[in-house]
């Protein structure tokens, strides 16, 4: 899952420490995975630990953009079939604006050396 600058200020305004949650792939600040499961979501309590503040790209789900395809229902979410059409026109327009701004991020972040 890809971060923007707001989804990392919210979870460390939160009390998380950003080396923790935060891998760097291809100049992307990107969620960590550990176990293959989400650093914020707890198996034993079968959930995410942020929920209420999890980052935007986890609201848009199954909303996802697909290299070489574009924007998709994610065809592992055993719940893609309820989401109505106009929710999935609005979320693929949210996550346009949301890539946009990471990307933007990314080659400021290039930019300045701070990656």
């Amino acid at each position: 899952m890809e971060l923007s600058s707001d989804d990392i200020r919210r979870l460390v305004d939160a009390g998380y420490c950003p080396e923790d949650f935060i891998i760097i792939r291809d100049g992307v600040l990107r969620l960590r995975n550990v176990d293959g499961w989400c650093y914020f979501y707890s198996r034993d309590e079968n959930k995410c630990r942020v929920y209420g503040i999890r980052p935007l790209g986890c609201r848009l789900y199954p909303v996802v953009y697909v290299e070489g395809e574009g924007v998709a229902l994610d065809e592992l979410c055993p719940m893609r079939h309820t989401v109505s059409k106009g929710e999935f026109r609005r979320k693929a327009r949210i996550l346009k604006k949301l890539l946009e701004k990471i990307e933007r991020e990314r080659v400021l972040r290039q930019w300045r050396g701070t990656i």
